[in-house]
């Protein structure tokens, strides 16, 4: 088999991300850098409250940085307009969607609307590209149930079909396996490892499993309250960096077998 060839997709430099509240700025993360790339699955790990949601929604542009640049395919995030980002960057939050009354069909329909017209009128092209979302997430069979319908489960795969009809090169997920049981916490992962290695998207996602992110993941951002760790699972393990992310009395961090564990 030919071997893929990965190109730099998002790339963060010096980027320092926070928050306002009460008049009072918050930072999270202070010089981030690090860079995506096509075929790639990374994953932001760290204890709750460190401001993976944070880092996220700012570099997927929906909140603005503190300092830094964003580059996107190759081009400066800040001087591109929203329909620019938005043919670039698809978004999957864990809000609900503004109405849970749509068809599936509708809700996955709503990605391709940076391609459509005024109107909001499919092309055949929309439609195809809605379709083949469906197909990848196996969704086909759920088009015309309404949302309120579903599981949970079910409900993360049409979000995830929303986000492939929108065709970006860099998909951005967060806690996509909130509320999950493990069957479909697994679904998710492989289906998210699948759309990097044989499609060649970019997938950046927060989450809580450590574990399977461990297993699945290209390479992985790990955030601790002291500072921040970028490279593959296999050397974040070496360097020991997942020891320090909860308290040792409760939880320890195998190096052996890549899994937290916990203490009697």
């Amino acid at each position: 088999m030919a071997k893929k060839t990965a190109h730099s997709t998002l790339q963060i430099r010096d980027l320092s991300a926070g928050y306002e509240q009460r008049k009072k700025t918050h930072v999270v993360v202070h010089d981030l850098n690090f860079e995506c790339s096509t075929h790639e699955l990374l994953a932001i790990v760290g204890a709750n409250g460190i401001g993976k949601s944070t880092v996220l929604r700012t570099i997927a542009g929906m909140q603005p940085s503190l300092a830094g640049d964003i580059s996107l395919m190759g081009a400066p995030m800040a001087q591109m307009n929203s329909l620019e980002i938005a043919s670039n960057i698809s978004v999957v939050l864990t809000e609900p969607p503004a109405s849970k009354n749509l068809y599936v069909s509708e809700l996955i329909a709503l990605g391709r609307q940076p391609y459509t017209n005024w109107m909001g009128r499919l092309t055949e092209e929309d439609h195809h590209a809605v379709q083949h979302a469906m197909e990848q997430t196996e969704t086909t069979q759920l088009a015309q149930r309404k949302c309120f319908e579903l599981s949970d489960g079910q409900m993360q795969r049409v979000f995830l079909a929303r986000a492939l009809a929108q065709d970006t090169p860099v998909i951005i997920l967060d806690e996509p396996t909130t509320h999950l049981d493990m069957y479909h916490q697994a679904y998710v992962f492989k289906l998210l490892k699948r759309l990097t290695s044989e499609i060649g998207k970019t997938i950046l996602f927060a989450t809580h499993d450590i574990n399977l992110a461990i297993q699945l993941c290209d390479k992985m951002l790990v955030l601790t309250p002291d500072a921040y760790h970028f490279d593959t699972p296999c050397r974040l393990i070496e360097q020991r960096c997942f020891d320090t992310l909860f308290p040792k009395d409760t939880i320890h961090f195998d190096t052996k077998t890549g899994r937290f564990t916990m203490k009697n």
